[in-house]
């Protein structure tokens, strides 16, 4: 997810043009292996609403800082997302 100051990451909720800080990594295990990640970016204001939908599926996987997602990994690092 290559973040540019010309096009900053919005919010995935509908209708949000809202600059996103956060990152919801998920996955549906009936479409997907259990390893891959989806995502989904949300703004503060809809953070909690997007987490409570993914969720109640039982897809929401982890809720990750947008600056610490797009870090570059470093010794002892989580595994590639």
């Amino acid at each position: 997810m290559a973040v540019s100051d010309e096009n900053p990451p919005i919010c995935s909720a509908k209708g949000c043009r809202t600059a996103a800080v956060w990152v919801l990594a998920w996955n549906n295990p009936k479409l997907h292996s259990p390893e891959r990640r989806k995502t989904w970016l949300a703004c503060e204001e809809h953070r909690e609403h997007l987490s409570h939908f993914l969720g109640a599926r039982g897809f929401l996987k982890d809720v990750v800082a947008l600056a610490e997602w797009e870090a570059p990994p470093g010794p002892g690092s989580a595994a590639d997302r």
